[in-house]
């Protein structure tokens, strides 16, 4: 079984405000990658949130870990509620592929555009650990590497939003 989460935990710094609850038609971004993810997972969660359109956790360890201190947090998550697998992606990732669990499977595998979205064991749960607990690099890259995870590449990028400008840019794609 496969559980969902959306890392929602960053800082916004680059898009100036609350980037999880800005507009993309008439939908927060935090309400469309729940709902992304709830046509591929038995159950969602958000990451690095308190509220949410789906229960949320807190980042582990602790916040301001980054994008893998949501995939811990998720890690965890799937172990305490009986899944095996978590399906991530960044409150800002759109446009998907459409078949993106069967791009990632076999777990662990990552969009090489876009690390954030991958697919994880919850056996890499001590390997996590490990990184957060470190002094090395605590990036998704790191963890990647560490677990042998794969690289794939969809047939078009992804959109990522960092910016204001690339929500307008997400805007005129999607024709609003």
């Amino acid at each position: 079984m496969i559980l969902g989460a959306v890392l929602a935990g960053g800082q916004s710094s680059r898009f100036g405000s609350d980037k999880a609850l800005a507009q993309l038609a008439g939908e927060t971004l935090l309400t469309r990658a729940v709902d992304l993810l709830s046509g591929w997972c038995e159950k969602v969660i958000v990451v690095g949130r308190e509220q949410a359109p789906a229960p949320t956790r807190p980042d582990w360890p602790r916040p301001g870990m980054g994008p893998l201190g949501g995939i811990a947090a998720a890690l965890h998550g799937a172990r305490d509620l009986g899944f095996d697998l978590v399906l991530t992606c960044g409150v800002d990732s759109l446009d998907l592929p459409r078949a993106l669990p069967d791009l990632l499977a076999p777990a662990p595998a990552y969009l090489a555009d876009q690390p954030v979205v991958g697919l994880w064991p919850i056996s890499a749960i001590k390997s996590i650990e490990e990184i957060l607990r470190g002094t090395g690099r605590h990036s998704v890259r790191a963890f990647a590497e560490a677990i042998g995870a794969r690289a794939a590449r969809a047939k078009s990028p992804s959109i990522n939003i960092n910016t204001p400008e690339d929500l307008a840019q997400a805007e005129k794609y999607h024709g609003l």
